[in-house]
């Protein structure tokens, strides 16, 4: 089983960004055909998150001029380049992307072990939370981020169908990639069997359950299995959980958005001590 990264939040440090142009002569410009060796992260809190990371692995820094004084210390191996305008960004990046004058060239984070995680927990309460081919990657991002939020200790999803480690899935989890675990397993019902083996109680949301989810977390560690929009939880997922529940929502709507449920959830573990 493959995982994802344990984070730090401290900033890595020694000496102020030395600021070199890819232009010769001292100019400003980027030209528009500069090549990541890894992936671009874009984004302030996306951004700022990689650079507090030791375990990330960073190559290079693109900055507006506005956006480069903010900065403050940062590793002295990483080159530093002004850019003279947004567009320069804009042109290396998925249309639309919003970067805020900030783009930085990065590895994939390197993978974790589930068994290590787990040993690492200890028996100490705990919430995981465990997605079933949720590929959405703004759907992902949100999750991470309210795992950071609620104190969550790892998200697991599948090698495939999944959402990939990119850009856009950093931007919507607003800098908790570098901050909670994202685990990739080659076999979910494995990982569940995992979990269980380690005292987590598989709780699987499920709209159609007639258990209530504050009924259903009555545990101090607790695994929120949760599956894609539509689709749902795989019938052999289900099958590993030890209670299907739902939230308690109106009538009037059929279902809420996988991010916002995880999001709800999640509040309700950290309200009850779980987390």
């Amino acid at each position: 089983m493959t995982p994802r990264k344990p984070a730090a939040r401290r900033r890595n440090s020694s000496s102020k960004p030395s600021h070199r142009s890819g232009a010769q002569g001292g100019g400003h410009a980027v030209r528009p055909a500069i090549q990541a060796k890894g992936y671009w992260l874009y984004g302030r809190h996306a951004v700022f998150a990689a650079l507090a990371n030791p375990r990330r692995r960073k190559y290079r820094l693109l900055a507006t001029g506005n956006a480069a004084r903010d900065l403050g210390t940062l590793p002295p191996s990483l080159a530093v380049e002004l850019v003279r305008s947004p567009r320069d960004i804009d042109t290396l990046l998925p249309q639309g992307s919003v970067h805020q004058g900030l783009a930085l060239d990065v590895a994939p984070l390197d993978d974790l072990n589930l068994d290590d995680l787990l040993q690492r927990l200890g028996r100490e309460p705990a919430v995981i939370v465990v997605l079933d081919q949720v590929t959405d990657p703004h759907n992902v991002g949100a999750i991470l981020r309210s795992s950071a939020a609620f104190s969550a200790v790892a998200v697991i999803t599948t090698e495939r169908q999944a959402a990939a480690e990119t850009g856009a899935l950093a931007k919507a989890a607003c800098g908790a990639l570098d901050m909670v675990p994202y685990i990739s397993v080659v076999n979910l019902a494995r990982a569940l069997e995992e979990l269980a083996d380690a005292g987590f109680w598989r709780v699987g949301l499920d709209g159609e359950a007639d258990m209530l989810l504050t009924d259903g977390i009555n545990d101090p560690r607790i695994a929120l299995v949760m599956g894609a929009e539509g689709t749902g939880l795989r019938r052999l997922t289900r099958e590993y959980c030890d209670v299907l529940a739902k939230l308690p929502i109106s009538s009037a709507m059929e279902s809420l958005n996988v991010s916002n449920a995880a999001a709800i959830a999640l509040y309700e573990c950290a309200r009850r001590g779980n987390s």
